[in-house]
């Protein structure tokens, strides 16, 4: 990313919990050098302390980059104090749930470059998602500047508007939710069948990580890798026939939780 990202007036992070950590290991894995990033972060870890990067030690006169990595609930007491960097040269790129970029211009400035993200917990393990939207100020350097810096923990998509945010924080935001949910309850019907709770948990754990590594690999659909462990009138058929019923099954069920999700998003973002 170093080779590509040039940051000539330093980062500016204001929230460095998982997703800020995530993301501030991830540039300076990537080769973004420690005195480029101010990370305003109440609350430290011992990883950030040692991490070498400004830390609490209030705003970069000229920050070209300002990511809002705190939760949507704290923004309205963080913004204020960065109202100096905006209708400026400062790109902000929030992360946060259900804060509409017109929240984020009213408090900086109508002519602030905003982008607004999404990502997702993987990556914590540089495997995450996230989609990116701009607002009409937003440069297409700044918007390659963003997706650069996202693409430091995991793949990024380009969104057409923002109304496309909350779909994208219900299907991959909230998602990896979803996907330990479906862990829990696939051991806990192993041992509903006489497994042992810890080896019904291995084989539910492995089996999810596996398969999702391997759709992850391979070239093949989702369908196509379904239909590779399908054998006809064999047990995976039995467990699909309840799995894929239109009205009781897994597609009513997750159209059922996206939508919840997602108008969720739109309320908080009212």
């Amino acid at each position: 990313m170093s080779a590509n990202l040039k940051i000539d007036n330093g980062i500016l992070l204001l929230g460095c919990g998982k997703m800020g950590s995530a993301l501030l290991k991830g540039w300076l894995d990537s080769g973004v050098p420690a005195s480029n990033v101010w990370v305003i972060e109440p609350h430290p870890s011992d990883w950030l302390l040692a991490s070498g990067v400004h830390l609490n030690q209030g705003v970069p006169e000229q920050a070209e980059i300002a990511i809002l990595a705190v939760k949507p609930q704290m923004m309205g007491a963080a913004l204020p104090g960065l109202k100096a960097l905006g209708n400026g040269a400062t790109l902000f790129i929030s992360i946060a749930a259900g804060t509409t970029i017109a929240t984020l211009e009213q408090v900086l400035g109508a002519q602030t470059p905003i982008v607004r993200v999404m990502p997702n917990t993987p990556a914590m393990v540089g495997r995450g998602i996230s989609g990116l939207v701009g607002n009409a100020h937003a440069t297409a350097k700044q918007l390659d500047q963003a997706r650069l810096l996202m693409q430091a923990v995991g793949q990024v998509v380009q969104l057409e508007n923002e109304a496309q945010i909350d779909a994208v924080t219900a299907v991959s935001g909230s998602g990896p939710a979803y996907v330990f949910h479906l862990i829990e309850a696939l051991a806990a019907a192993g041992e509903a069948e006489g497994l042992p709770a810890e080896t019904a948990m291995q084989l539910a754990r492995a089996t999810v990580t596996g398969s999702g590594e391997l759709a992850h690999r391979s070239d093949d659909s989702a369908a196509q890798l379904r239909i590779n462990v399908t054998s006809p009138g064999g047990t995976t058929a039995a467990a699909l026939a309840v799995l894929m019923d239109p009205e009781t099954g897994f597609p009513a069920l997750m159209r059922r939780a996206v939508k919840a999700a997602a108008d969720r998003g739109r309320e908080l973002g009212k």
